[in-house]
């Protein structure tokens, strides 16, 4: 790092510095591996010893064994504070054939998915998440949720491009009004990784847009201003969270200072793909419009490394209320002792199994689809084992627009005269006395 500048005081810019570092948009900005020794908006210079100080506290997320390991061998030229940048994250992402062929053993079925198609597979794997992919073993949970499989080819029963209807409840773009209260904004098309399984695929462009269009942006927010049974705003994509700072403060703003919009939620992925965007400077911004809910999606295990773990304590330390969302997918989470572990060790980082989907039956996901029924076994090998705190929703979303839909054991038996009948998570019947006129 070639450093040549003097700041003084420096403490009086710690702000300001975290600003000109944040506000660098990979996608249309060149990457620096290092830091400017120049300080843009404040005008002052930089003292060496401190900046490489500073630096390391804003970026303190930590790097594990295994992923020092990927980015010494994959990335020889980068350092480890490469490494822990959101940004350098993003700019290195692995997005074609030639790349994974470097990093991994591709199987038939994987190469023939990205191999001399014209309608291409969206593919996109953090260097930091591809860390995590196992490159021999193509069944390896992690590796199927990210690398294509032919198997996406194939149109079966009941699968559609957008089986939700979400495109038919959307009243302006980028809004979806299902609920009366409260409505779904979709504010970007851009993931810092593609899920194979992700509901919304047929909205994810193979050159990805940083954020929506600021004139799309402009007229949903005057549709949630005129529609006062409007709540709750929830905020995905996309990942939210993959905006700059500034754009991301700009929307929830001006959401906030909407009187009727009691609670603004945000839908992500990136603790458990991006955890390095988890800086301090981020969470101190999303501090300003509490009451915030972040919904994490989670998918495996696995994925609680040393640096998720960090991100959701650094977000659970801001005060903001943590649920997870996870989707049942056949042969990577669909056993109770896989979901036992992943929803224990998201309690011990404050964060609430809140949802677990059913696997919405978009084009090309029969592979990965359990039945009903394995669902249903899943919470009745939780229920009585664990601590309610552990146990999501179990939930269908309706094909065609009918919303979530909890599925549930039959605890309920049915009434016996002026008695309920149930059963506990052992198989005992017991009854409850509940006459019918009180």
């Amino acid at each position: 790092m070639s450093l040549q500048h003097i700041p003084s005081p420096f403490i009086n810019h710690r702000v300001e510095l975290s600003s000109c570092i944040e506000e660098t948009e990979p996608p249309s900005c060149e990457f620096s591996s290092s830091l400017s020794s120049f300080c843009c908006s404040c005008g002052n210079d930089v003292l060496p010893e401190t900046l490489v100080s500073f630096q390391k506290n804003m970026n303190f997320i930590s790097v594990n064994p295994k992923a020092k390991a990927f980015y010494q061998k994959y990335f020889p030229g980068s350092t480890e504070e490469d490494w822990k940048n959101w940004k350098w994250q993003l700019k290195n992402r692995f997005t074609t054939l030639e790349q994974l062929k470097k990093i991994v053993i591709l199987s038939e079925a994987e190469k023939s998915a990205l191999e001399g198609r014209k309608d291409k597979l969206p593919l996109a794997i953090t260097p930091y998440y591809a860390s995590l992919v196992d490159p021999e073993d193509a069944t390896q949970a992690i590796r199927r949720t990210v690398i294509p499989s032919d198997l996406e080819y194939i149109m079966s029963p009941g699968e559609a491009l957008d089986p939700l209807h979400e495109d038919g409840d959307s009243p302006v773009p980028g809004i979806v009004h299902r609920y009366p209260d409260r409505v779904l904004f979709l504010v970007t098309n851009f993931c810092s990784v593609n899920c194979r399984y992700c509901t919304r695929s047929r909205v994810v462009q193979e050159n990805d847009s940083r954020m929506s269009d600021l004139q799309q942006w402009e007229k949903a927010i005057e549709y949630i201003k005129n529609n006062t049974q409007i709540r709750d705003v929830l905020l995905s994509g996309g990942d939210p969270l993959t905006m700059p700072e500034s754009k991301l403060d700009w929307l929830l703003s001006r959401l906030r200072q909407i009187e009727h919009v009691e609670m603004l939620r945000i839908g992500t992925k990136v603790p458990a793909v991006l955890p390095q965007r988890i800086t301090p400077s981020l969470v101190k911004m999303l501090q300003k419009y509490h009451p915030l809910f972040i919904s994490i999606h989670f998918t495996h295990p696995e994925e609680l490394t040393e640096e998720t773990r960090e991100a959701c304590n650094r977000l659970a330390d801001g005060g903001f209320p943590l649920g997870s969302q996870t989707v049942l997918l056949k042969g990577i989470n669909d056993q109770v002792d896989i979901m036992k572990k992943l929803f224990h060790g998201l309690l011990k980082v404050r964060v609430k199994p809140y949802y677990l989907y059913q696997c919405d039956p978009i084009a090309g996901s029969s592979h990965f689809r359990t039945s009903v029924q394995k669902g249903l076994d899943i919470i009745q090998g939780l229920r009585g084992h664990t601590s309610g705190y552990a146990i999501p929703h179990y939930v269908i979303d309706a094909p065609g627009g009918g919303g979530k839909i909890p599925i549930l054991p039959e605890y309920y038996q049915g009434r016996d005269g002026n008695n309920v009948v149930l059963k506990n998570y052992e198989g005992n019947i017991y009854t409850y006395y509940d006459p019918e006129k009180f």
